[in-house]
């Protein structure tokens, strides 16, 4: 990530917050790097730990809807088989 480009950012945080500049930096990259996930990694990853607090499928992929749905720059709407071929391909 390119720092320069979230200095305002960063500065921003470091005012307004406890942190340091390392560490606002820090959470700033983790921020970026989290929306910057491609929505089959996140897919998947979101399937893993859900399935893992033993929610059916049915009820995961109604929960992927919903959470890409809300994202800042969420992915056009995916069926339950898009979904399914993400996580099992």
């Amino acid at each position: 990530m390119p720092v320069a480009l979230f200095d305002d950012l960063v500065a921003h945080l470091v005012r307004s917050t406890p942190l340091s500049p390392s560490e606002a930096s820090r959470v700033v990259a983790e921020v970026v790097g989290y929306f910057g996930e491609p929505v089959p990694d996140f897919v998947r990853r979101r399937h893993a730990e859900l399935q893992r607090r033993g929610l059916t499928n049915d009820q995961i992929f109604a929960a992927l809807d919903a959470e890409l749905s809300a994202r800042r720059f969420a992915p056009p709407p995916l069926s339950a088989r898009q979904l399914r071929r993400m996580v099992y391909t």
